[in-house]
């Protein structure tokens, strides 16, 4: 099967050896996704929107790949502080809601950035479109 490599443009991606999503065959695996800005500013201080960006560059990947967030079916969520679990979780609901992917939601002691507070990361099975 052709393997599909996505890259986000990161300079970690050939240091550390990753795609930021990588299709093969009806399967797509996306990273994990921290809330990056494109212009390289400083991400939104409220959880809620860190996830919000996560679920962009999660959805700009997935196209890339041919996919949508229609495909999607399973999601795993990191986060640094637990009391984020609602406002990161609407998120995933305003992105998900009809689509209903399995999700696991773990808290870490902490991401590689501090000011990030959430991670988000997605696989896809572009013919489970709903």
């Amino acid at each position: 099967m052709e393997r599909l490599l996505v890259s986000s443009g990161s300079p970690y991606e050939p240091v550390v050896g990753y795609s930021r999503a990588v299709r093969v065959g009806d399967r797509v695996f996306v990273a994990g996704c921290a809330p990056i800005m494109p212009d390289g500013a400083d991400p939104p201080a409220d959880p809620y929107g860190q996830a919000k960006r996560c679920l962009e560059i999660v959805e700009t990947a997935l196209a890339e790949a041919g996919a949508s967030l229609g495909d999607v079916v399973r999601t795993r969520v990191y986060l640094v502080r637990p009391e984020d679990f609602e406002s990161v979780g609407r998120a995933h609901g305003e992105a998900f809601s009809e689509i209903r992917p399995a999700n696991t939601t773990v808290v870490v002691a902490a991401l590689v950035d501090p000011a990030w507070l959430v991670e988000i990361e997605a696989e896809a099975v572009v013919t489970a479109r709903m």
